[in-house]
């Protein structure tokens, strides 16, 4: 593992959309490729839809989960109005999947992918290799829905270049 400046993600949307799922895969991902992984959840009503949100740091070294306001690398919203709640997370040169969003919902014919397509176009970002993301969804999906998730997780990383 290389020293990496700790890299900041803010998953967030509504219970039910995976946004806790996402965050997971990405963690494995990062601990399969050796980095120090911190990862918090926020949760608001304790019921489908209520607001949900998930900090994730990965790096040489992390001594926090929680991403400070404007320091965001990377905020990845499954629903708009959360991504309105939530955008001043983001730092001036971070980067949003707001467009990503709109074109997932075109793209993916079944919406309980959507979060795993958003998953792959962030991966498109970031340093992991590919070998340890497909072995993070193979642990995370493990008997339910490997195919379908790992379908759309490569429509959204090589679909969009």
């Amino acid at each position: 593992m290389k020293n990496l400046e700790t890299v900041n993600i803010l998953f967030c949307g509504i219970g039910g959309q995976g946004v806790l799922k996402a965050a997971e895969v990405c963690g494995l991902a990062a601990m399969r490729q050796g980095y120090h992984v911190k990862k918090t959840e926020v949760h608001g009503m304790a019921q489908r839809g209520g607001s949900v949100e998930s900090h994730i740091r990965f790096g040489s070294r992390v001594w926090s989960a929680l991403i400070p306001q404007g320091k965001a690398d990377y905020l990845v919203s499954f629903y708009p109005q959360e991504y309105e709640r939530l955008k001043g997370f983001l730092k001036k040169r971070g980067i949003s999947f707001m467009e990503e969003l709109s074109q997932a919902r075109i793209l993916v014919k079944d919406p309980r992918y959507i979060n795993t397509f958003l998953l792959g176009a962030l991966s498109a970002h970031l340093s992991l290799t590919e070998d340890n993301w497909m072995a993070a969804l193979e642990t995370a999906f493990a008997g339910k829905g490997l195919q379908e998730n790992r379908h759309a997780f490569l429509l959204g990383r090589e679909g969009l270049k």
